[in-house]
């Protein structure tokens, strides 16, 4: 069907991308994170929906 997102959901439960969830985090709260969003698309291999 035309129009519809055939991708997989991520599960953010896995150990691995808890582990990535947890690295970006730490960037965030420690400042260093110029990009959160962008960031969190990188670790998680998702493409951003922004414009």
């Amino acid at each position: 069907m035309s129009g519809e997102n055939s991708t997989q959901p991520v599960d953010l439960t896995s150990t691995q991308n808890v582990q990535r969830g947890q690295e970006v985090y730490d960037r965030i709260t420690s400042g260093t994170c110029r990009d959160a969003v962008a960031e969190l698309d990188a670790a998680y291999s998702r493409e951003s929906k922004r414009n």
